[in-house]
């Protein structure tokens, strides 16, 4: 075989290597969900809806690929993303297929369609809103996402403890709630708990990730030890 075209079809080999890695539904969910923070194979497979088994066998093709890798912990093996460049990938990915595959806007705007008021604020708004007190920014991820990177200022409520929390939100002011990104659902339905209590709720539909590649601050979780 000439060498030159053995040449290229081995360095094809490897670039596809990533692309079958990426082509299931669930091991592109499993991506975003590390690209929020660290996780280990149970909390996975419940967050992806999947056993643990098949969470398991998505994360060693990933990880064959070079995208996720894990490490020891107790009894645990805690899977991360190997390179932030992992999770650029998938953003760009994303914004790819939005621009270019119809379907994707029709099925938001068909599921959006069946919650009133959540249409997405405007950034810089919203920014100049908290900056001066006027708007309270809620992450309502889990805390260990949180604790790993959150929008700057924002405060803590994962959705599961919304209820319990609701004397900690002010009436006076309005609440913006975010969670990992346009198609994650966490923020619909606290903003659905919070009208439905009265309050004056609207979602930020970026994620950390959205919010920090568009220039605005980002508090990680090294700096948070300082």
């Amino acid at each position: 075989m000439d060498t030159d075209r053995q040449f290229k079809d081995r360095i094809y080999e490897q670039f596809a290597r990533i692309g079958k890695a990426v082509c299931s539904p669930k091991r592109l969910e499993i991506l975003e969900l590390l690209c929020q923070a660290p996780k280990n194979v149970e909390v996975l497979a419940q967050q992806a809806n999947l056993s643990v088994a098949n969470a398991s066998q998505h994360l060693q093709v990933l990880r064959s690929a070079g995208m996720v890798e894990g490490h020891k912990d107790g009894l645990h093996v805690i899977y991360r993303i190997a390179d932030s460049a992992v999770c650029t990938f998938i953003m760009e990915m994303r914004g790819l297929a939005e621009r270019q595959l119809a379907e994707i806007d029709r099925i938001t705007k068909t599921f959006l369609a069946g919650h009133i008021g959540l249409e997405p604020v405007n950034r810089e708004e919203l920014l100049d809103r908290v900056c001066s007190g006027k708007a309270l920014v809620i992450d309502v991820r889990p805390s260990d996402e949180f604790a790993a990177g959150h929008i700057t200022g924002a405060l803590s409520i994962p959705l599961g403890e919304l209820e319990a929390r609701l004397s900690e939100l002010p009436r006076g002011k309005p609440i913006v709630a975010y969670c990992r990104g346009p198609y994650c659902v966490l923020a619909v339905k606290a903003v659905e708990r919070l009208r439905a209590k009265n309050y004056k709720a609207f979602r930020l539909e970026d994620g950390v990730s959205d919010w920090e590649a568009r220039g605005f601050q980002v508090t990680r979780q090294a700096e948070m030890r300082h």
